[in-house]
């Protein structure tokens, strides 16, 4: 039977390709552009990186935090390129796009056409202004081939009111990036705070890190948020110096929310709409593709996969929109799911799980779950004021991580590593076989990765944490310091490089790696380089 002609959603189709190539009816455009400052003062950034090409990303904003962002509501003419050599000198691919008013003036060009496995360096420039910071990335390895090695950095939890962001800078300057994984909690959605870090910059100034405005619930307060944090110069390096896998955790939205619920019990009809807010703000801010684009009856599918060549597979999960109530807990105010629901809960959703069963039928050496909270079981202090075990985590949906574990041992694969946030430390460990036996068989092994300002300066081993390393025999690292991990990843072995920065609440603070370890494919476990 032929599929029926449907005018509308054959007009709606075309109007979104228009939309995302700059063609169409472009409405009121701002035909000569008097910006009242420079316009990329958020920087440039790039993402998603496939065999043959990767997007470019950035947002007009003359005045980030005033109206609009100092822009006036018309769409205007932006031209780009990307070269082979930092100075342009070989342009291989340009063109012009519309900043639109309706995305905030954010752009994301889909480049393509290029080669795989190589550098490229790319700009912006829109009328009578000079042109944009130029960033670099690197295409992916082409499907068949099998790199030497693959270098991927991991970071997130960037509170703004809590210290400087000089992990990113220390990031920026890693040699041959290949990519960095977000993992989430790129804003914070609270109100600004007395208590937020102020501190002399060294040159007479003040940085001021304080949140402007209450808590945000409206697109407009969402794109003064992303702006205030991407002013940071130091996020505007790591950004321009690889592409930036991106994915959301719960501060992006409101914290702890939980597929149609928020943490503060409102009705789900009306948390719809904040969350319909920050999902379009994040959209505009993250450099990735059209694929992502929000709809109103599906919002973002946020889940995809990235293949670098024959090494790495990169399965970008989101543990957030899809999971069931969390498990109750003492002074838990909103919905919860009892001690009756267990076994029925859900993390990543019935269809992301099928997806992800799918993508783990393929064969590279190397099999990354890229996502947000811990997989692994772990016992906290008694200090913890809301309890031993963070039922925010894998932990508080045990039948799922068990079905996911299926899933690997069905293959029989020993080349699955996790990389995971959330915490505000550094951990690694293995995810054991058997629920409530930490001992028991090894069946993926995970990273956690701290905080770039999260909490502050932090420190080697806090208060109370003396023994937690006794109560999880499965790990072999905790460590509270700002920072980030390094990913360095052969066909034989996966070298994890453990950075911690010494100060987040002053200038210029220095790094250093607190520890190096090993995973050997086919063996899951950590061993310390």
């Amino acid at each position: 039977m032929q599929n029926r002609f449907d005018r509308r959603k054959f007009l709606l189709g075309v109007g979104s390709l228009a939309l995302f190539a700059g063609l169409g009816s472009a409405g009121r455009v701002w035909a000569s552009a008097r910006f009242p400052a420079y316009p990329f003062l958020l920087g440039v950034a790039s993402g998603d990186p496939m065999p043959d090409g990767f997007v470019i990303w950035t947002r007009l904003a003359p005045e980030p935090l005033e109206e609009h962002a100092g822009m006036p509501m018309l769409a205007v003419p932006v031209r780009w390129e990307v070269a082979e050599d930092g100075k342009f000198a070989k342009v291989v691919r340009k063109g012009e796009t519309l900043a639109r008013p309706e995305l905030g003036h954010s752009l994301h060009v889909e480049v393509e056409g290029l080669r795989a496995q190589r550098p490229y360096w790319y700009r912006f420039h829109v009328e009578g202004q000079p042109p944009s910071p130029a960033g670099c990335v690197r295409t992916a390895p082409a499907a068949g081939d099998m790199p030497e090695r693959v270098r991927i950095g991991v970071a997130g939890c960037q509170h703004h009111e809590a210290g400087l962001f000089t992990a990113y800078r220390h990031l920026s300057q890693e040699p041959d990036l290949d990519a960095v994984f977000h993992y989430g909690d790129y804003i914070y959605e609270g109100r600004g705070k007395e208590t937020a870090l102020s501190v002399h910059d060294g040159a007479g100034g003040l940085i001021d890190r304080r949140h402007i405005g209450g808590e945000i619930y409206t697109l407009d307060d969402y794109r003064r948020r992303y702006a205030q944090y991407k002013r940071d110069p130091d996020l505007q390096a790591a950004h321009a110096a690889a592409a930036f896998l991106s994915t959301w955790d719960d501060h992006e939205f409101d914290n702890n929310w939980a597929a149609a619920l928020d943490q503060d019990g409102t009705p789900p009809e009306v948390f719809a709409l904040r969350k319909f807010a920050a999902m379009q703000a994040w959209y505009e801010n993250m450099p990735v593709r059209r694929a992502l684009f929000p709809t109103p009856r599906h919002g973002i599918t946020m889940h995809r996969r990235l293949d670098y060549g024959r090494m790495l597979r990169v399965h970008l999960l989101d543990t957030r929109q899809y999971r069931s109530r969390q498990r109750c807990e003492p002074g838990m105010t909103k919905a919860c799911r009892t001690a009756d629901e267990a076994g029925t809960e859900q993390m990543l959703g019935v269809a992301q799980e099928g997806w992800l069963e799918q993508g783990l039928n393929a064969q590279p050496r190397w099999h990354l779950l890229a996502q947000q909270v811990m997989m692994m079981p772990y016992t906290y202090p008694t200090s913890r004021k809301s309890g031993r075990l963070n039922t925010d985590s894998w932990s508080g949906y045990p039948s799922s991580r068990a079905r996911v574990l299926d899933m690997i041992q069905a293959r029989k694969l020993g080349n699955v590593v996790v990389a995971t946030g959330d915490v505000h430390k550094h951990h690694a460990g293995v995810i054991p076989s058997r629920d409530g036996d930490l001992l028991s068989a090894p069946v993926a092994t995970e990273f956690v990765t701290t905080s770039i300002a999260s909490g502050g300066d932090g420190s080697d081993v806090p208060a109370t944490w003396e023994t937690v390393l006794d109560d999880n025999p499965h790990n072999v690292l905790v460590n509270d310091r700002r920072g980030y991990q390094m990913f360095d990843i052969g066909p034989r072995v996966w070298r994890t490089d453990v950075v911690a920065i010494h100060r987040v609440t002053t200038p210029g603070g220095s790094k250093s790696v607190i520890a190096r370890l090993v995973t050997e494919n086919g063996k899951p476990g950590i061993a310390k380089a």
